[in-house]
């Protein structure tokens, strides 16, 4: 079954070969995921290398926690998305992205301000759950539009923390 999985508006091509195979892009690997304990917790292995990731279902997709970071992900099936091709649009440089909590606990740090530029990968958010800090980062360069949350309060799942516009590349190659 081919798929197209959407993670933070980029699109990468996923078929799953068998119960422990998929390709993805031009790579072959081996996976296996696991839910823990019938939590929002996973265990997935790749090739060997193992991780643990939070998902949620959000609006249309999933929120995924991975290694610190926070991802939008939606797949679809590459059929489906084809029918859909003539409706879909690009999305625009000064796209907007909501930073939700994937999990309740603790802002220990929010080490930005409103109106402040970020690159990719910066730290949002640092959000302590279940005696675990988790830096929450920017998917990509842009400004922080509006802050949601101070250090030291309380937070919920799927509570909205802060909205970042991307920023407008300089450089855009087609």
């Amino acid at each position: 079954m081919k798929y197209i999985a959407e993670v933070d508006s980029l699109e990468f091509p996923v078929e799953i070969l068998d119960e422990h195979h998929i390709r993805f892009g031009k790579e072959i690997l081996e996976v296996d995921l696991a839910a823990v304990s019938g939590q929002p917790l996973y265990s997935l292995i790749v090739n060997g290398e193992s991780f643990e990731g939070y998902v949620y279902p959000d609006e249309g997709g999933w929120q995924v926690l991975l290694l610190g970071c926070s991802y939008s992900v939606n797949i679809e099936d590459e059929r489906e998305k084809k029918l859909r091709a003539p409706e879909a649009s690009f999305a625009s440089p000064g796209r907007e992205f909501t930073l939700k909590a994937p999990m309740p606990g603790l802002a220990v740090a929010v080490p930005v301000r409103e109106g402040q530029q970020v690159e990719k990968g910066q730290i949002l958010v640092i959000l302590e759950s279940m005696k675990m800090q988790n830096e929450l980062r920017a998917p990509y360069a842009g400004s922080v539009a509006r802050l949601r949350i101070k250090a030291g309060e309380s937070v919920q799942q799927k509570q909205i923390l802060l909205n970042l516009v991307a920023s407008v590349p300089t450089n855009t190659s087609f």
